[in-house]
């Protein structure tokens, strides 16, 4: 892809999301006395599941997976994406499996078949033995577009951005931010700053990374790091909490988008 195309790309994403969080509709609070922290992944490559969910575990604690089953045992230069018997694995474990689309593509490329690739994501895990149908979606290359807006929220209850801040008070629960998980090793082990942050004032912090391996990409991190970052958020009295998991405690399960 020619490098004033990826310019383009990244600025119509910029705009979008922009957009979206001055003009969306805002309809939920987050209204917390004890920091809640989420720990979300990406694209799930493999070692998601035998790293980054044995961490987790380790700490008594589960995470988000969202899936993009088109992807499923994509084998690429650096890494492997999970599974389906990975996916279910993750499920047995107690861990949330959520929504990244089928294909993996920017939303506004879908047009109108958006409906028919979520609802073949949907079919995807339902086959993979997934029994409880995702209620939450994290955008592809965290590129939302307004126009997806009714088809995302009759399906989730929440749909996850980057965006680089701890949701607080009144949000858009589809179009929550959160802070990337990546490299280098010494900015993910300085992301405990977040943490400290939502412990100040409390919100709903959210993370997002990919693959947590010794050799990570440029979009993962360390083992050790993570680990890190994990124990710091249980060390400091935070609750650990999946998506779904986040959204009951806050009381937004039971009302309509």
């Amino acid at each position: 892809m020619p490098d004033a195309f990826k310019a383009m790309e990244g600025l119509i994403d910029r705009i979008s999301n922009r957009l979206i969080w001055k003009m969306a509709r805002r309809t939920r609070t987050v209204a917390t006395d004890v920091p809640i922290v989420s720990f979300t992944f990406d694209d799930v490559p493999d070692t998601a599941l035998t790293n980054g969910a044995s961490i987790l575990e380790k700490h008594d604690a589960a995470g988000t997976f969202y899936i993009a089953g088109g992807l499923e045992g994509l084998v690429e230069p650096d890494r492997r994406l999970i599974s389906r018997d990975g996916c279910l694995e993750l499920f047995r474990r107690g861990h949330e499996i959520g929504s990244h689309t089928f294909t993996h593509h920017r939303l506004r490329s879908y047009g109108k078949s958006l409906s028919a690739d979520l609802e073949r994501n949907s079919e995807y895990l339902r086959e993979a033995g997934i029994t409880r149908p995702a209620s939450n979606f994290a955008f592809p290359y965290n590129a939302a577009w307004p126009l997806a807006r009714r088809e995302l929220a009759r399906r989730y209850r929440t749909c996850r951005g980057a965006g680089e801040a701890i949701n607080r008070g009144p949000v858009d629960p589809l179009m929550l931010q959160s802070v990337e998980i990546r490299q280098p090793e010494d900015h993910v082990r300085g992301l405990t700053t977040w943490i400290d942050d939502a412990l100040k004032n409390p919100g709903w912090l959210i993370f997002f990374t990919h693959d947590i391996a010794e050799t990570p990409t440029p979009y993962g991190c360390t083992p050790g790091a993570f680990e890190h970052l994990v124990g710091y958020a249980r060390k400091r009295g935070c609750s650990i909490l999946t998506v779904e998991a986040a959204t009951r405690t806050l009381g937004w399960e039971d009302t309509a988008q």
